[in-house]
């Protein structure tokens, strides 16, 4: 069987907005300071779908939901995976599973981890795990200017 691996890194800073909500992996956060950005923001399913993307050949976030793409303005991070999902099945692979890795200072990610995980997991149609970090208040994540994510997927030829 062939595999590949793809790594997916997304960046967004915090919204100047103030009414514009938090989207991280694939679950809203209230309360939460929003991040700019052409469609939720949501860094972990951007980060994951670059990570299905690329390895396929199927291009990358910017080259299928850019902001040249006016359909996907304000488009969840679900539905982003979820197409991610449909254009490698496109090229022929299969998401055998993703793994994301969340920075920041915010929000407390751990007591909903179980529900993110199994929100991404039923966009990708595959076991998503989901963890998350700080950078003990270095860098832009640690002075709390945004949020980062960096993700890996495993894909197989369908």
């Amino acid at each position: 069987m062939d595999f590949r691996v793809g790594t997916g890194v997304d960046v967004h800073a915090y919204s100047p907005e103030a009414g514009r909500p938090l989207h991280l992996a694939c679950l809203r956060w209230p309360r939460e300071r929003g991040l700019e950005g052409h469609s939720d923001a949501d860094v972990a399913a951007h980060a994951a779908c670059d990570a299905i993307l690329i390895p396929a050949g199927a291009g990358d976030l910017g080259t299928a939901f850019g902001t040249e793409r006016p359909e996907w303005a304000g488009a969840s991070g679900a539905a982003l995976l979820a197409e991610s999902v449909r254009l490698v099945r496109a090229a022929g692979w299969d998401v055998t599973n993703v793994s994301v890795q969340i920075i920041g200072q915010r929000p407390r990610f751990a007591p909903r981890r179980i529900e993110a995980e199994a929100a991404m997991s039923a966009a990708v149609g595959a076991p998503v795990a989901v963890s998350a970090t700080t950078t003990d208040r270095l860098g832009f994540t640690g002075r709390g200017e945004g949020i980062a994510a960096i993700a890996t997927a495993l894909i197989r030829r369908g």
